[in-house]
């Protein structure tokens, strides 16, 4: 196993000592170490509920016999950079994504990865790390959001808010239903209409 750089032999003894610091114990070694490059932020909708499932990551990868390292990955949310300086930031994310992926694995000689993610720039920086590592990877996304409802009628984010700001603006709405679009276009976690 590649982890087998951090975990076997004599010399390797000050790196089971870091790695017992995190509660890797020696009944851990000569298991295969997976990383689980986990995405939750409280910043973005479609990661807020990632938390919950690194828990059932974390327990299937015991129960495969596994040790499971979480490390965190970065997640720009389009929608809220949009239309100011933050947009600047969304697309060159992919990359840091993959590099930090890439240095975390390759540093740590992880065995495996899974990549737990959502949203139309972390899940390609998700995978282009992926790709430039040699390890085993499961990719698990936080799925979608659900449409909201309001009148009646399904509500997203891209008709009923980023239209109802033209709509406003040119007088077809009023400030009350712009209100009541926005409130009701993005009910749950998960990744955006938009996507």
């Amino acid at each position: 196993m590649r982890s087998d750089r951090i975990t076997k032999g004599a010399t390797r003894a000050p790196h089971r000592a870091l790695l017992s610091a995190t509660g890797f114990s020696r009944r851990n070694i000569g298991k295969p170490i997976i990383g689980v490059a986990s995405s939750f932020t409280d910043l973005v909708p479609g990661h807020i509920h990632l938390r919950d499932l690194e828990r059932y990551i974390e327990r299937g990868i015991h129960a495969g016999g596994g040790a499971a390292f979480f490390f965190g990955i970065p997640g720009i949310c389009d929608g809220i950079a949009m239309g100011h300086e933050g947009m600047k930031y969304s697309l060159p994310s992919r990359e840091l994504i993959a590099d930090m992926i890439e240095s975390i694995v390759e540093a740590h000689a992880l065995d495996g990865l899974v990549c737990l993610t959502n949203c139309d720039k972390i899940t390609p920086g998700m995978l282009m790390g992926l790709a430039r590592i040699n390890v085993p990877g499961l990719v698990v996304t936080g799925g979608p959001m659900l449409a909201g409802m309001w009148r009646g009628r399904r509500r997203s984010l891209v008709r009923d808010t980023f239209e109802a700001v033209g709509a406003f603006q040119a007088g077809k709405i009023d400030f009350k239903e712009l209100c009541a679009l926005e409130d009701n276009a993005c009910p749950t976690a998960g990744s955006c209409q938009g996507l």
